[in-house]
């Protein structure tokens, strides 16, 4: 994919990179803003829940149309739409816990803008990246997702206490129109691949949209073809998609749980504010960053040394991650200081982005044409997930309220961890069982 000495494809990686840190430094500095202007107003933790969770009905609808236009008119030019829409409704909006409709049909646009987005990476990706360097690139642009919501719970609780809420709507609408900026100047479709084995593994000019075209034909001596149909029945019967599916659902269940609640966990569970923590309050997110990449390494050296298929690869990495995380997520209500929640958030995050090197990356092995259309399906699910997640936590700590437990109580908040828990080790039953690493869509 070519020859220089920093290939483009790595400026393209890079560049999504960028993209996932942006995303999620929004997502963590809206929980963060508002839990603080809601707390200043009174909110109750039920109503917080429901607004935390509006973005998430945008970001569910989202998905699949966006899998569909990535393939449709090209990856590429859905991130820019995407990332200019939500970077000025951003801009835009005011956050004032009292004007909550305002405030839900901000989110929801928000939601809906980015629901574009990691369908449109997953496109762009399996047209630049070849299968040997899939995991490490794959592990390397989503581990951006944590390296910004670590460096955002780590900057944007100050920037709150001096300068107000409103101030992390601004600093994020002003990421958002620079990262635009660098990915309108130097974002490509791929080149035109003439190697036959780039050409059979699947990526290149030959996942690009297609246009049966004189024009196309007079350049590359071939007679134009049609745009695929896209295999819908075969996508939705098939048991691996499953098996995908379901582990981006319990994935984004724990992530967005304790994405959105570890600020209260932390502030009302263990009354100690998040300013206090100062710099190990990121220490979560930073091990995803970490153990993300960690997974991905793994994977490809597992792969290219053929020490494992493909299929083992992802079943083994998907495996660990999940199960070591469920035992972190179980374990910690019970740890009463600052110093063991983080451990214990840091070790069940981490893992669970070590197992993205299985669930996640098996999108391009399965079907590298589709891959946008199979992320939009189960990113879809996960979205649920945290529709789910996060207005079920809120209702069932003002539950644990009305049965007079004190949100200090570990009882109080041993179903919100035990239930992510639980479904990470069901997950990774079911990939285990039903999950392939062999090409299965042409």
């Amino acid at each position: 994919m070519g020859s220089s000495r920093f290939p483009r494809r790595y400026l393209i990686v890079f560049l999504m990179f960028i993209c996932t840190s942006v995303c999620y430094i929004e997502r963590v500095g809206f929980s963060i803003a508002y839990t603080a202007a809601a707390d200043a107003a009174g909110v109750n933790q039920s109503s917080k829940g429901v607004i935390l969770s509006t973005f998430y009905y945008g970001y569910a609808c989202s998905q699949v149309p966006g899998g569909w236009a990535a393939q449709k008119i090209g990856g590429r030019r859905v991130l820019l739409l995407s990332f200019l829409l939500w970077s000025l409704t951003c801009a835009f909006v005011p956050l004032d816990p009292n004007r909550t409709i305002v405030l839900v049909i901000a989110r929801l646009l928000v939601g809906v803008a980015q629901g574009f987005i990691f369908p449109s990476i997953h496109t762009v990706l399996a047209q630049w990246v070849p299968p040997h360097e899939r995991s490490r690139s794959v592990s390397f642009t989503t581990s951006g997702m944590y390296l910004g919501a670590s460096m955002g719970m780590l900057m944007l609780p100050s920037l709150v206490k001096h300068m107000g809420s409103q101030s992390v709507f601004l600093a994020e609408a002003a990421l958002g129109a620079m990262w635009s900026l660098l990915w309108f100047s130097y974002a490509a479709d791929p080149p035109r691949s003439e190697h036959p084995k780039a050409t059979a593994s699947g990526f290149g000019e030959t996942l690009l949209p297609l246009r049966g075209s004189s024009k196309l034909k007079a350049e590359n001596g071939v007679h134009p073809t049609k745009t695929p149909t896209i295999p819908w029945k075969r996508i939705v019967m098939s048991l691996p998609v499953w098996a995908i599916v379901v582990n981006n659902f319990t994935f984004h269940y724990a992530l967005y749980v304790l994405m959105n609640w570890l600020p209260t966990y932390f502030e009302l569970g263990l009354q100690i504010s998040l300013q206090e923590m100062g710099s190990s309050k990121m220490m979560p997110y930073l091990n995803m960053f970490l153990f993300s990449n960690i997974g991905g390494v793994i994977a490809d050296h597992f792969v290219t040394r053929r020490i494992l298929s493909i299929t083992k690869t992802r079943k083994l990495l998907n495996t660990v991650g999940f199960i070591v995380a469920s035992l972190a997520l179980m374990a910690l209500p019970y740890f009463r200081t600052p110093g063991g929640a983080l451990f214990c958030s840091s070790v069940a995050l981490g893992f669970l982005a070590l197992g993205r090197a299985g669930f996640a990356v098996n999108h391009m092995d399965i079907a590298p044409r589709y891959a946008g259309i199979i992320m939009g399906v189960s990113n879809t699910a996960g979205t649920l997930a945290g529709i789910v997640g996060v207005d079920l936590t809120g209702r069932l700590l003002e539950a644990a309220k009305e049965a007079q437990l004190d949100l200090t109580n570990p009882e109080s908040w041993t179903s919100v961890f035990f239930i992510p828990g639980l479904l990470c080790i069901f997950s990774s039953f079911v990939f285990l069982v039903l999950s392939t690493g062999e090409r299965i869509f042409d």
